[in-house]
């Protein structure tokens, strides 16, 4: 995959739709592993797992995508993430609040993994 490329669907179609809030996060390597190797295990709802500072825990399942929420967050609406795979990427889309953050995070997600399909295929 180009990363040119991928850096330029994220700055031309998605960037711009995500809003003012968005922000990216330093990933960790060690706790990017760690994600993964959660991911493999495949028990998504018996175990939890970590970004940043929050501990998730897996709220549904789908063909390649789960949802899960923050269990340890200090914000009133609380927070959670969608993490999406796709032929070449994992993505994580993490959001605050409920259902219509989710939403616009599902939303970015979902055009985001087109484009960068489209590109491969």
């Amino acid at each position: 995959m180009d990363w040119a490329f991928v850096h330029k669907v994220w700055e031309k179609s998605i960037s711009s739709n995500v809003g003012s809030e968005q922000e990216g996060i330093m990933a960790d390597p060690t706790e990017m592993c760690e994600l993964i190797s959660f991911i493999k295990r495949n028990k998504l709802q018996k175990e939890s797992f970590v970004i940043g500072q929050n501990q998730y825990l897996v709220t549904s399942i789908h063909e390649s995508w789960f949802c899960a929420r923050s269990m340890n967050t200090s914000k009133p609406a609380g927070e959670g993430a969608i993490l999406m795979q796709t032929g070449a990427f994992f993505l994580i889309g993490l959001y605050d609040g409920s259902i219509g953050s989710a939403s616009r995070a599902m939303v970015v997600l979902d055009q985001f993994s087109w484009q960068l399909n489209r590109r491969n295929h």
